[in-house]
């Protein structure tokens, strides 16, 4: 069922979580979790909220809307306009589940795409290989 507060981009899903519509306030960035742990670590406190799945498993940043326009980063998948993200309620911090390695609460929501985009890059240069 939809949600009053969210209207038609947010979808409730099962254990709380809402599956929510990219593209309309924010992109996200999927990244494999072994890149995507690293580039957190990179980031520090320059990211914003993330979203860790252990089903897949991946970890999400939020980034501005649009900003995923022209996102050619191997091994990593932009989800803007027509794409969904499962969001855990705010008090998720760890699974089963999707659940928040950094929440909106302590900090903000967005990261910078071109900060993001080193981090992922300097992340996953030791498995690439020389």
């Amino acid at each position: 069922m939809y949600t009053e507060t969210q209207g038609l981009s947010a979808l409730r899903t099962v254990g709380g979580c809402e599956l929510r519509a990219a593209g309309i306030d924010w992109d996200a960035v999927r990244v494999p979790r072994s890149i995507g742990i690293r580039a957190l670590a990179i980031l520090g406190t320059r990211s914003g909220a993330v979203i860790e799945d252990p089903y897949e498993p991946a970890v999400y940043w939020f980034v501005r809307e649009g900003a995923t326009t022209g996102w050619d980063v191997p091994d990593t998948r932009p989800l803007s306009v027509n794409q969904h993200l499962v969001v855990p309620p705010p008090h998720r911090v760890e699974g089963p589940g999707p659940h928040w390695r950094i929440r909106r609460t302590d900090g903000r929501l967005i990261t910078d795409v071109q900060a993001l985009r080193r981090a992922i890059e300097v992340a996953v240069a030791p498995f690439r290989g020389p």
